[in-house]
């Protein structure tokens, strides 16, 4: 194998060029390195991006979802749905502020709710008050029927995965035309990356200046000039603010969001091009259509091990031999130590989020993939699984 061919490809990385360096270091040498100009710029930038009235940029992903909750007055007393198959701050967010957790097992195909079991959770706890759908993947919900199902409920839409897509109307994730509030993480193996970040963007005013007060530690400013000095803390908030420094880079990596989800729909339709007719191989997520309106923040395929004769744990590990890069995408919420103990999930319950789980895989995918990346990635697959 070559120098070339042995590079480790991880299943998601950062692509950071020569104008992001340059961005940063503009702010390295400027007057400001926590709160200064950038901040409002890239949050007006992410906010047109989406087509909200407004961002709050904030520390990360899980400060975003902690935010959230909060300035959605949610605490002791409510209940708040998520998605069987999502990272743990999904759930984590609602028992920061207090409240109670159900879960929502997952459709096959999207990933998201399933209607049915979206329908039954909410028939069996009428009282719950907020929903946090998951936009897994990058792939977003059918919108308007979940808005039509929430009713009156607080939507929090956890699209951390998702920047760039578009709803099945059309719309930009994150404009907020169904839900209360949504976010995005930064995280390097995003869509765009500001190192760690993340932002929460809604349409009303109120919660965005709740937003803003609560990730500074609950601090607001007189407004009276003859006491320019004066702040008051009203509420109990957080040091959840994004720097200069990130922000800048985030500035600089929003400008090529859209050349980023070009690369990784090429990779996608590569990808699927072969892996589609493997044997015991499914892609969720896979119809054209989908795949056109998606972030791809993941290339998750779901394997029948069983059928094949192997493990996933071989799988991964004859994978990383070969240079290339896999992880899982998630275990369910409720098999996590910290909520099987509190709340005992019936796992007959969620019948498609365990079939996922057995099967689950995410392979590389993100735009500093090269045309070779992708062929190698493709023979180790096949090579792996008996199909080569």
């Amino acid at each position: 194998m070559s120098a070339r061919a042995a590079k480790f490809l991880g299943y998601g990385r950062q692509n950071i060029d020569r104008s992001d360096v340059d961005a940063v270091v503009s702010v390295l040498g400027s007057d400001f390195l926590t709160q200064g100009p950038a901040i409002p710029r890239f949050e007006a930038a992410l906010a047109e991006q989406v087509g909200a009235k407004f961002a709050v940029a904030v520390s990360s992903g899980g400060a975003a979802l902690h935010l959230a909750c909060l300035a959605a007055e949610l605490g002791p007393g409510d209940l708040g749905l998520t998605a069987a198959i999502t990272f743990v701050a999904s759930a984590n967010c609602l028992r920061y502020v207090g409240a109670d957790v159900a879960f929502v097992d997952i459709d096959a195909e999207r990933l998201g709710f399933a209607s049915a079991s979206l329908a039954m959770t909410l028939k069996q706890s009428p009282e719950a008050t907020a929903l946090i759908p998951v936009h897994l993947g990058g792939l977003a919900h059918d919108a308007a029927e979940l808005r039509r199902a929430a009713g009156n409920r607080i939507v929090i839409e956890d699209a951390a995965h998702a920047l760039g897509a578009a709803y099945e109307c059309g719309k930009p994730v994150g404009c907020c035309a169904y839900g209360d509030m949504a976010i995005f993480s930064f995280h390097p193996v995003k869509s765009i990356t500001t190192g760690e970040g993340g932002a929460v963007v809604t349409n009303n005013p109120d919660l965005a200046q709740r937003l803003r007060m609560l990730r500074s530690y609950g601090i607001e400013r007189d407004e009276d000039d003859t006491r320019p000095w004066l702040y008051r803390m009203t509420r109990l908030g957080f040091n959840y603010r994004m720097t200069d420094i990130q922000a800048a880079l985030g500035l600089s990596q929003l400008a090529k969001l859209e050349k980023f989800l070009q690369r990784r729909r090429e990779i996608a339709r590569a990808y699927d091009e072969v892996f589609s007719s493997l044997p015991h191989m499914r892609l969720p997520q896979s119809a054209p259509r989908e795949r056109a309106r998606s972030a791809l923040h993941l290339y998750v395929a779901v394997f029948d091990f069983a059928a094949l004769g192997t493990e996933r744990g071989t799988v991964m590990n004859e994978l990383r031999k070969r240079g290339i890069g896999s992880q899982v995408h998630y275990i369910p919420v409720y098999h996590h130590p910290y909520y099987a103990e509190r709340y005992s999930a019936d796992r007959r319950l969620f019948a498609e989020a365990e079939a996922y789980y057995r099967g689950c895989l995410s392979l590389p995918l993100h735009p500093g993939l090269t045309d070779e990346d992708v062929e190698r990635v493709i023979a180790g697959v096949k090579q792996v699984i008996g199909a080569a």
